[in-house]
């Protein structure tokens, strides 16, 4: 049995045709490991799956906001903002988002000779937190990357190419310390601002508030929003906002999300309230920017 809700505000889906898989299947370099199907589902309120016959591929999903729960055979777990696991191919399955607290989900359905590597020991809920020398951002633009080249097309390039990038998507994950620490030279940890400003860009996707970000910066929120203010001339939130639509803006450059799609990217639920602080910003509604983009 399979249940779904259809259709979520903002979601993102994309199924690779059968066809394709048995292509990569065959390939030398591609049938170590293959993407099926990918997406991304904001606020997913109502979503449930349950499969009682198993199926042969791997399921990753990556909670990065709100809650829900999944079942492995006989086994439950509960997962939480910052989390994702890996359902192993074979065996019954289901999982849901919250009824109160509805997830935001990054999923990829995947396969091949080395997917049971990259799978072992996350069947149990993997924590993503947010920190210092965290690159969840990095990782997010790795994501897009694959939807967006497996969208452009089909070609042995495309196939070879995503399945390189999910390689190293997936090594980021198993190999988290090291894909950390590769990157320790960027942040500055006597930099307050930098601080604050890399929290602000790896929580891209969430409502966070000014106490959030006095408390991963060690500060009240005052003495923190004094000093933010100082060295960059914004106070935090509006500095927040400023990265959101910057980050909407590139989106609008190089994706055709709509805009009720983008809104979700950047964190914010409501289409209308995005589209006014676009405005406000940028001093054009989104899809006025995105014309004159493209003329």
């Amino acid at each position: 049995m399979i249940k779904l809700k259809d259709g979520f505000s903002g979601e993102r889906a994309l199924v690779v045709p059968r066809l394709i898989v048995k292509i990569m299947e065959e390939d030398p370099l591609v049938s170590m490991l293959h993407i099926t199907d990918i997406g991304y589902y904001p606020k997913a309120l109502h979503h449930f799956r349950e499969r009682m016959l198993p199926i042969n591929q791997y399921v990753f999903i990556y909670c990065i906001d709100g809650a829900g729960r999944y079942r492995i055979g006989e086994h439950e777990f509960p997962v939480s903002a910052n989390q994702y696991f890996i359902l192993p191919a074979g065996i019954p399955h289901a999982y849901a988002a919250d009824d109160d607290n509805p997830w935001t989900i990054y999923w990829i359905h995947f396969k091949g000779i080395l997917a049971p590597y990259y799978a072992k020991g996350a069947s149990h809920p993997m924590d993503i937190q947010p920190e210092r020398h965290s690159r969840i951002s990095n990782r997010m633009n790795v994501f897009e990357e694959i939807f967006n080249t497996l969208r452009s097309g089909y070609s042995n390039e495309n196939l070879r190419y995503v399945s390189s990038l999910f390689h190293y998507y997936l090594g980021s994950l198993r190999y988290i310390q090291q894909y950390r620490k590769a990157n320790t030279d960027a942040t500055d940890d006597g930099d307050m601002t930098r601080t604050a400003i890399h929290f602000m860009k790896e929580n891209m996707e969430k409502h966070i508030t000014l106490q959030n970000m006095a408390d991963h910066v060690g500060y009240s929120p005052s003495h923190f929003s004094m000093l933010f203010k100082k060295q960059t001339g914004h106070a935090p939130l509006a500095y927040f906002n400023l990265l959101k639509i910057q980050q909407a803006c590139f989106m609008l450059d190089s994706t055709d999300m709509k805009v009720n799609q983008i809104c979700y990217k950047v964190g914010i639920e409501d289409a209308y309230y995005f589209s006014r602080l676009f405005s406000k910003i940028m001093g054009m509604s989104p899809g006025e920017y995105r014309k004159t983009k493209k003329g």
